[in-house]
């Protein structure tokens, strides 16, 4: 009889239940890649009948997560639960019992992904976690494996699906955010709560994992250093297109010196860049090593089927004997820059009905604090600022004592620019 590998899987929603019919689907193809046949043997989840239905009963169904942990011919656990519990303890209890891991979960390992492989190389096991990060596009195994040789000096991404359809339809079309949001939801791709995705917190969790990897440090997750995309206008995106640009969601993390600038924030990236070209749910990242220059990872960056492909990678790589070990560089000595000392150019729109009058009072305000306006441009009752670069503690205090000066009256919007994209 052929050698199997024994799985057990807790959450059967969209991923888990995609992971099974794609296993099921090229079973005789991933079996010849394994080595191995690939059994799910158990699934955990709320819905069991849901699962019964969809195995044709070829599966155990429970709503026990002790049954995958206790099963003592399961050797490999695949959780795709989400959140951050049940699934940290449940995952910690796994490794103690002497069981390899595989996570979707990029919450989960941002926040407390230190305490999980800690306890991993304690017990001498692997957490693989391909499918946490771009669901489809392989950059996990990109940066472990083909990218090792290399120092890491930047990495920027369009990391959610969410933000770049809504983001994307409203480029094409004079959209207002919450009509752009509506038809996402409408198409499925936002939740009924979008929250997680459009204030940005789930791009700065994978983004956080991708430094970690890049860097060799701490998992870091720095809510204060991320921006999501509600406050942007259709006014804005058809002044950035005016302009040259379009509008992303940016994920950034750059080393400068000994220090890190980890950054998630609405971004003005050049239209002829191919970051700008990535639309709808797609996802890129591209990566800047010593050794291999500049490389672009594109792919569906959600999705079951897509995530479900980084999932069986993880599965084959553990059938194949291969582990996964994350730790810290020793000889890394990496702190993160403030938020106050991060240098961007920006984009800055001043609306008021007296074009003449804010002119006189912003532009020498700016030049007070020495900040260098590159481009102005007076659209209706817009004036519309592009920037030279200059750290946030300076930005900030301008616009604050703009605003000041017109008692809190004077409405603006403030996006950076990119860097350095292709």
């Amino acid at each position: 009889m052929a050698e199997k590998l024994i799985v057990g899987m807790a959450g059967f929603g969209t991923v888990g239940s995609s992971v099974y019919q794609v296993l099921k689907r090229n079973a005789a193809l991933i079996h010849a890649r394994a080595g191995k046949q690939i059994e799910i043997k158990r699934v955990v989840c709320r819905k069991t009948d849901k699962v019964i239905l969809q195995t044709q009963g070829n599966v155990v169904a429970s709503n026990d997560l002790n049954s995958i942990i206790d099963d003592p011919s399961i050797s490999v656990v695949i959780e795709v639960m989400g959140g951050i519990e049940p699934a940290k303890t449940f995952i910690l209890n796994t490794l103690k019992n002497g069981k390899d891991v595989i996570t979707a979960n990029k919450a989960l390992l941002a926040t407390h992904g230190d305490e999980i492989f800690t306890e991993a190389r304690k017990q001498n096991r692997s957490v693989f976690f391909e499918a946490s990060v771009a669901g489809g596009i392989p950059v996990i195994k990109a940066l472990r494996e083909g990218l090792a040789g290399n120092q890491i000096s930047e990495i920027s991404g369009i990391l959610n699906g969410t933000c770049n359809y809504i983001l994307s339809a409203m480029h094409k079309t004079p959209l207002s955010f919450a009509e752009a949001l509506k038809n996402a939801q409408q198409l499925g791709y936002a939740e009924a709560d979008p929250t997680f995705d459009i204030e940005g917190l789930d791009t700065g969790h994978k983004l956080s994992i991708l430094t970690s990897l890049a860097f060799g440090v701490p998992f870091h997750f720095d809510i204060t250093a991320v921006e999501g995309i509600k406050g942007i206008s259709s006014l804005d995106i058809q002044f950035a297109q005016k302009l040259g640009f379009v509008v992303k969601l940016l994920a950034t993390v750059e080393k400068i010196n000994d220090r890190l600038a980890y950054q998630v924030a609405p971004t003005l990236i050049p239209q002829n860049s191919i970051l700008a070209q990535v639309s709808d749910a797609m996802n890129a990242v591209e990566i800047v090593g010593d050794a291999v220059g500049k490389t672009l990872f594109y792919g569906a960056g959600a999705g079951g089927e897509a995530t479900a492909s980084a999932v069986l990678a993880d599965v084959i790589d553990i059938a194949k004997g291969h582990k996964s070990i994350v730790k810290p560089d020793s000889a890394t000595v990496v702190t993160f820059l403030d938020n106050n000392e991060k240098r961007n150019k920006n984009y800055i729109r001043f609306n008021s009905s007296s074009l003449n009058d804010l002119t006189n009072h912003v532009l020498p305000t700016l030049e007070k604090h020495q900040i260098v306006v590159e481009k102005i441009e007076e659209i209706n009752e817009n004036l519309v600022l592009l920037t030279q670069e200059i750290d946030e503690k300076t930005l900030q205090k301008a616009l604050t004592e703009l605003s000041q000066t017109y008692c809190n009256q004077l409405s603006f919007t403030r996006f950076r620019l990119a860097k350095s994209v292709n």
